[in-house]
């Protein structure tokens, strides 16, 4: 058992001694963290959408074209304190010429650099007037957006329902409004509104697994196969040292280290942005021990199909993206196509991600939870037997 123990502590201590792997199994994950956080992290919240667009007040008149700029207007400041305003306004300055200020807008739009352009034509105020009281065609305002761009197609609708409850509201205040005239439209609700989940809470177990991950793919295969290849692991075999020791150690300072990735993600998400995730449930525990006993078996399926060091890197890095971004650790994966879901539904890290965000309370159930065991141990079992049968332990047997 001593033996064991100083050969975990050695893999431990080899391991954050390397610049490369204190870097991509400690460093990375962290920074990783934090830059996704930081920059997704306030998504969708209250106060966060907003849409530049611009208008173009053409009628000379002092009526309701005045209003309508000035509800715009109105909707271009931030409601309360820190929180961003539904509108970002661009107007034509003093003195500029309309119809270059369309121009320019109009471009823009089609660039993606505006979301929506309103232009309220010469003669809009008198025209909606007169179709107030009857005796005119409703008055038309020219809303410019791209269907190429998903901002700026949200954007219209909303300029829709901007103009629509204005429209009402005129037609309110001219007499001209009969509630009791308006289709009814009964809403009923079909299951419930969990709480919003934060992204940290989201993001923070698909980081623990991408470290538990990489460590497994890359860290695992490449201190077997390069302590091979420079015939360190023959001086082992000519000691007491058995096999079976030598894998003991070796998966305790793997584990060690999944311990020490695991610690300061958690570190980083609780006091840096705030994490609430629990990961103290026993059935978060579980995903977590067989999530890093499965990354292990892995990286050992990977020792087991390359003949040198180099192959291995290789192999680990032709699997390394496909597995990670076909996974949903990092955001929602859904609609894909059927080739890419067939991916997903074989890929280990899939399982392993849903069942924990599911223990954790961060994310819905779409697999059958048996599944996220079994696949994963599948995949184990899988692994441990191929490398059983292929892994070499000397560069000369």
């Amino acid at each position: 058992m001593r033996a064991v123990l100083q050969l975990a502590r050695c893999s431990l201590g080899t391991a954050l001694r390397e610049k490369e792997t204190l870097f991509w199994f400690v460093v990375f994950p962290l920074l990783l963290l934090s830059v996704l956080t930081l920059v997704f992290g306030h998504l969708g919240e209250e106060g966060t959408m907003n849409f530049t667009v611009a208008l173009a007040n053409l009628d000379r008149e002092e009526g309701v074209a005045a209003v309508v700029e000035e509800v715009f207007v109105s909707l271009s400041a931030p409601p309360r304190a820190g929180e961003e305003p539904l509108f970002t306004l661009r107007q034509p300055a003093s003195g500029e010429d309309a119809e270059r200020f369309l121009a320019r807008e109009r471009e823009a739009v089609r660039l993606g650099d505006v979301a929506a352009l309103i232009v309220i034509p010469p003669g809009f105020s008198s025209a909606a007037l007169a179709a107030l009281v009857g005796s005119g065609s409703p008055a038309l305002l020219a809303v410019y957006a791209s269907n190429a761009n998903a901002a700026s197609t949200m954007a219209a609708d909303v300029v829709a329902q901007v103009l629509a409850r204005l429209n009402r509201e005129l037609l309110t205040q001219a007499g001209l409004y009969q509630p009791a005239a308006a289709t009814p439209v009964r809403t009923e609700w079909i299951g419930e509104a969990s709480a919003p989940v934060a992204y940290v809470d989201f993001l923070l177990p698909g980081i623990v697994l991408m470290a538990f991950f990489m460590g497994g793919l890359f860290n695992v295969p490449g201190t077997i196969l390069f302590s091979r290849d420079l015939k360190i692991l023959r001086r082992y075999w000519v000691t007491p040292l058995r096999v079976p020791q030598y894998l003991a150690g070796f998966a305790l300072g793997y584990l060690a280290m999944c311990g020490l990735q695991f610690t300061l993600l958690l570190f980083l998400g609780r006091v840096g942005f705030g994490a609430t995730v629990a990961f103290t449930r026993p059935l978060a525990v579980g995903y977590l021990v067989l999530a890093a006993v499965t990354f292990l078996a892995f990286g050992f399926f990977v020792a087991s199909l390359a003949k040198t060091a180099q192959s291995g890197m290789a192999i680990a890095n032709i699997i390394n993206m496909p597995l990670l971004f076909l996974s949903g650790l990092f955001f929602p994966v859904a609609d894909l196509p059927l080739f890419l879901r067939v991916l997903l539904y074989l890929n280990p890290l899939s399982y392993l991600a849903e069942g924990l965000r599911f223990s954790l309370g961060t994310g819905q159930a779409t697999l059958p939870l048996p599944l996220t065991f079994l696949v994963p141990l599948g995949w184990t079992g899988l692994s441990a037997a191929v490398a059983v049968r292929r892994l070499r332990w000397d560069v000369a047997r």
